[in-house]
This record gives structure tokens, sequence and C-alpha cells, in this order.
């Protein structure tokens, strides 16, 4: 009786035999479909962690590209990868490479020879030719901004067959590198290890990475104008701390005299230069210099002009031989395009005149006290010559000439850079000669350190809230 019972319970299970199996084939899938979607996630984390640790080190654009092409070899077990970026003439170029990445054209016998190594040869091919947007699957990748995948790449018409077999592609992955809009190229991969071709994990993957590599690669740039910032704001504190020690500091002034000089640099380094020039016990050089030109050059061009003409002025009664003389010096130092306006006096208590000579800069303003009626007036003197720099030595110094003017008791001369004249307000006015004039008449009785003062407050109250665009100096000398 049991026989009957038992053949049916064997007939049943050989009938739900491959319904097991089946459940089993699905449960074997499940479970290695999760275990590859784990080391899916694993080598995406670890990707990160090297993008963190390249980002990290500091790495140059380029070695972090180079870092990216070796950190998706290891974690997608392709043989070669590359990175292609967009050049100025909007053509697609191999910037960093691993392995033995298919070059985009064919090759060259000609260019076969030119290297020993195959994989330095393919590295040097891949980064020296360029290609259209349009041209094969990086270039489509490229102008779509969306990645492909060929699982089978051997039938593809847009990939090269190469006749080097270790240069033979069976599956391409490539992935545009964007973040935010910005475009940073194309990531390729070729041939994963073995014999089976790239799958849609694999590009899922990829994708994840290039996005990743993208972030890395815009801070990345973030962290480079960083570093980049301090290192100009360093160099331009140190210029400025230079340019600061080139100004005077204490000058034995002749007897009979009374001197105050101002200096703002519009940035923190500046294209203006005053110095004050010991020349004897009764006679002392006053130069006021502007550059064309701001920054660290401008400061650098006024750097040599001050320690030539500290050398140069001493061994010249003439103020127009000593620019002629720092003239030619400066020759091999102005860069075509720049040139220095300059003027330098020399005050003489003895025979208590002044004798200038004008390379093109702003007039000397002197105010005169009227000895007959109890008030003063304010003059313009002009004088002859050209910019340092501007013309060729024998037209400069054809046209510098000397000019001689009285200094008696009471008297100023004041001397400055066209910032303060042109110094604007919130209507675009400017400060002006004339305004300037005004303001020395106003303060003819004070001494040279109020004159500066009363000045400097006329022009900030003149140009209000509006920000200093140029530098100025002002310096002013008054005979007691």
């Amino acid at each position: 009786m049991y026989l009957p019972l038992l053949a049916g319970l064997l007939l049943g299970a050989l009938a739900l035999w491959p319904v097991l199996r089946r459940v089993r084939r699905e449960a074997d899938r499940t479970e290695r479909e999760n275990q590859k979607l784990a080391q899916d996630r694993q080598r995406l984390l670890e990707f990160m962690h090297l993008m963190a640790e390249a980002l990290g080190e500091g790495l140059s654009r380029q070695e972090l590209q180079q870092r990216i092409v070796h950190a998706s070899i290891l974690c997608t077990g392709a043989l070669s990868a590359c990175i292609f970026e967009r050049t100025e003439r909007g053509t697609m170029r191999g910037v960093a490479v691993e392995g033995l990445f298919p070059p985009h054209r064919p090759l060259t016998d000609a260019a076969r020879r030119k290297l020993t190594t195959r994989a330095k040869f393919i590295e040097e091919v891949l980064k020296s030719e360029e290609f259209p947007l349009d041209e094969g699957i990086v270039g489509r990748v490229a102008e779509t901004r969306r990645g492909e995948l060929l699982a089978d790449a051997a039938t593809d018409p847009r990939i090269v067959r190469h006749d080097d077999p270790a240069l033979a592609v069976r599956s391409v992955i490539a992935v545009p590198l964007v973040f935010r809009d910005r475009f940073f190229g194309v990531l390729a991969a070729t041939n994963p290890a073995g014999d089976l071709p790239f799958t849609e994990a694999d590009f899922s993957l990829m994708q994840s990475l290039a996005e990743q590599a993208a972030v890395a690669l815009h801070n990345a740039e973030l962290l480079n104008l960083q570093i980049e910032k301090q290192q100009l704001d360093l160099d331009l504190s140190l210029a400025s701390g230079v340019q600061q020690m080139l100004l005077p500091r204490e000058t034995v002034v002749p007897a009979g005299l009374d001197l105050d000089a101002r200096y703002a640099p519009a940035q923190k380094v500046g294209g203006d230069l005053y110095d004050v020039i010991g020349l004897s016990p009764t006679r002392l050089g006053i130069v006021v210099a502007d550059v064309s030109g701001k920054g660290i050059p401008g400061s650098l061009l006024m750097a040599i002009c001050r320690t030539n003409l500290r050398q140069i002025a001493p061994r010249h009664a003439s103020p127009a031989a000593v620019l002629r003389e720092l003239n030619r010096t400066l020759a091999d130092d102005i860069q075509p395009g720049r040139f220095v306006t300059m003027l330098y006096a020399v005050v003489d208590t003895a025979s208590g005149l002044v004798t200038l000579a004008r390379a093109g800069h702003e007039l000397p303003l002197f105010l005169r006290r009227d000895r007959a009626g109890g008030g003063s007036r304010a003059d313009f003197v002009s004088s002859e010559g050209m910019a340092l720099g501007l013309v060729p030595d024998d037209l400069f110094a054809e046209a510098i000439v000397d000019h001689t003017e009285p200094l008696a008791a009471g008297d100023a001369l004041v001397l400055f850079t066209d910032g303060l004249t042109e110094a604007p307000n919130e209507d675009g006015r400017e400060f002006s000669n004339a305004r300037l004039a005004d303001a020395v008449r106003e303060l003819q009785a004070r001494p040279a350190r109020e004159i500066n003062d009363g000045i400097l407050a006329r022009v900030q109250r003149f140009a209000g809230d509006t920000p200093q665009r140029d530098d100025f100096t002002l310096v002013t000398v008054k005979r007691v």
C-alpha cells in the first residue's frame, strides 16, 4: 500500500526539481549581483579615497589626471585608460595615459621609429595627436557629454584597427568628466582583464568614477587658485615691504628748508617714486617719478630707477645731465611700451634757487609769497623734456633742459604725481591742478607738513567714497 504513495511522492519531487533548480539559479544570480554591487560600491569608495589622497598631496592638474587614470584602471580592471582634454583650438588631445591605450588614428611608419619602448611611444602619440570633436567614440562623447559603452568594439566602425595585436580593441567605455556644466574632458578605458567584455555594470561604475574624478578636478582647480592667490598675496607683501624700504627714512635737510613727503599706492605695490638726496650742506636733490603701469613690474622698475639715480645724482651739478645719464642707463631695463615720467629738482639754500629738469612729468607748483601785498600766488612752471625710455637717447638728450626758479623765504615748491590731481569724485570729475593751486594758496602760511595734510584732506573730501584708482605722491619743500 505504501508503494503507490512513495511513487507519487517521487514523481512529485521529480516534477519540482526543475523549479527548485531555477529557484537555486535565481538565488545564486541574486547573490552574485549583490556581491557585484558590493564590489562596485567598494571600488567607488576606494576611488574616492584615492582622489581625496591626491588632493591632499597638492598635485598639479597633470599629476591629478595621471592619478585618475591609474585609479580607474585599478577600480575597473581595464588594461589601459586615457584622459582626453579639449584644447584651445577646439580639438581633443590625450593628456594622461596608462597601459597600451590604442591611438585614436592609425600609426605611420615614421612615427613608429621615433621611440624604442612601446608604452612610451604610445604615450607620446596620444599626447601629440589632435582630432575634432565629431571624430571617433571619444569625440562623440565630448560632443554629446553622454557616456558610451562598446561591449563588442571590434565591430564598431569608429574604432581604429591597428596592425599591432597588442593595440586591438575588444571593448571600450568612454565617459565625460563633467561637474556643474564644467567639461574637464573624456575618460576612456579599454579591454577588461580576461576575455569578457565590459558590462552595463562596468559602464555604470565608470560613470560614477567619472563624476568623482570631475569633482576632484574641480576642487583641485579651486585649491590651486587659492594657493596661487596666497602666493601672489605673499609676493605682493614682500614687494610692498621692499618698496617701503626704498622710500627715504630720515634725510638731513639743509638748514632753512622744511620738507614733508607722502606716498600712497592704489594697490599693495605702486609705480610712484620719490626720493630726497643730500648733495651738500646747502644743496638737496628731490625726485618725484611715475612709471606707466602698476603692480609688481612698475615697482621693480622704480626700484631700478632709484638705485641708479642715487649713484648718478652726486656726479652732476645739472639735473638735466642727471636725467640724460639715467635715461642711457635704463635703456636695457625699460621694456617696449613702458616709460617713466620724472622731475628732478636741486634746491640750493646758499643761492636761494631751485634748478629742475622735467622728463615728461607733472608741472611743478611754486607757491610765492607776495611781499608787498601780504598775499600769495601759486604758479605751475613749465619746462621742456620727454619721459625716460620713450624716445631714442639722442632725442631725449636734446629735449631735456634745466630750468631755474627763485625760492625765497616763505616760498614753497610742491611736487606730485597725476594720481593726486586726477583723483575722481562720484560724478567722474577730477580734483585738477586748479583745485590743488587753490588749496596751496589757502595753506601758504602753514609748515610743509600741514600744507600736505590740508591738500590730502581736500582731495579726500572731493573724492568722497570713490576708491583710489591710482598711486599718488606729494612732496612739499618750503623755504623758512
